[in-house]
């Protein structure tokens, strides 16, 4: 494995350490393009498109208890120049599943590989026989089960702030949980959004933060996103995954550990890793300034 010398243009997984610079402002882009995917279940997936129509295809998967609104800040940035999917997960914004309407039986159990069952219905819904696939936290946890089970569908692959979970992974401390389990909603917040940010950026821009839980989802929804992300083992699986891959992490996020970056790039065959100095949880937000730019240019 390379150092923290290492860059983009090795041939395989190294580390480098950036010293970024946070975003300041949110951008605003083009407009987005809201649609629905329906599936034979009933369910009816809300997806939503931005970015040239003839760019290449970048599916955003956002974090556990989200909806698409977890990319607000990042999206602009990454739309410029590719053509950026993304959609509410089963529970989350406006996404309407069987379960919620009256008399229907239920959808079936939710787990990381059946999200990304869904997330393949969207491409499919649009269209699109291939995209490159950016997931973030659950949403990496997501996007390894379509690398894994839906290979030909990928291009190129992004993992940030993510883990393989089952008996590879570097799991949060007790504190951590017992931080994010507090029964005062105010105090689960504010340890949520040290998790997430580094206190500067907390306290100038963590209070509009979109990374922080959709509050329009019902609490057997919340249930049972926890219960995907606890479920999800990929360990097994990584060493099968065939797309060039880009991991990412924050060297400071508690949340997952950044152990987990080192962890999945050694057994990916095809990753390299950066590690983004004093990064917690959300620095593919708080450091966008330089993480989209690596992004993009591992996806060119």
């Amino acid at each position: 494995m390379r150092g923290p010398d290492a860059t983009l243009s090795t041939p395989r997984r190294g580390e480098r350490r950036t010293q970024a610079a946070p975003c300041t402002a949110t951008e605003r882009g083009a407009p987005v393009d809201h649609g629905w995917t329906r599936l034979p279940d009933g369910t009816r997936l809300a997806h939503q498109v931005q970015g040239p129509a003839d760019a290449p295809v970048l599916l955003l998967l956002q974090g556990q208890a989200n909806s698409h609104s977890w990319w607000d800040r990042v999206r602009p940035g990454l739309s410029r120049t590719l053509r950026t999917v993304t959609f509410d997960y089963r529970g989350t914004g406006a996404t309407q599943t069987a379960a919620r309407q009256v008399g229907a039986a239920p959808d079936g159990e939710w787990s990381t590989t059946s999200f990304a069952s869904d997330a393949v219905a969207v491409l499919d819904g649009l269209g699109c026989q291939q995209a490159h696939v950016y997931g973030t936290s659950m949403g990496g946890r997501v996007a390894q089960m379509l690398a894994v089970h839906h290979r030909h569908r990928l291009q190129r692959l992004v993992l940030a702030c993510t883990s393989p979970g089952g008996p590879l992974a570097l799991e949060r401390s007790q504190a951590v949980r017992r931080a994010l389990s507090q029964s005062d909603v105010t105090a689960r917040r504010e340890a949520l959004l040290q998790l997430m940010y580094t206190p500067g950026w907390a306290a100038q821009q963590g209070r509009s933060s979109t990374l922080l839980g959709d509050s329009s989802m019902t609490s057997e929804a919340a249930r049972r996103h926890l219960h995907i992300s606890a479920q999800h083992d990929a360990s097994a699986l990584l060493a099968t995954i065939t797309a060039p891959t880009l991991v990412l992490h924050g060297s400071d996020d508690l949340m997952t550990p950044a152990a987990n970056a080192v962890l999945m790039a050694d057994v990916i065959p095809t990753a390299r890793y950066i590690v983004t100095q004093d990064g917690r949880h959300g620095f593919f937000e708080e450091f966008s300034a330089t993480v989209t730019p690596q992004v993009l240019q591992f996806l060119s």
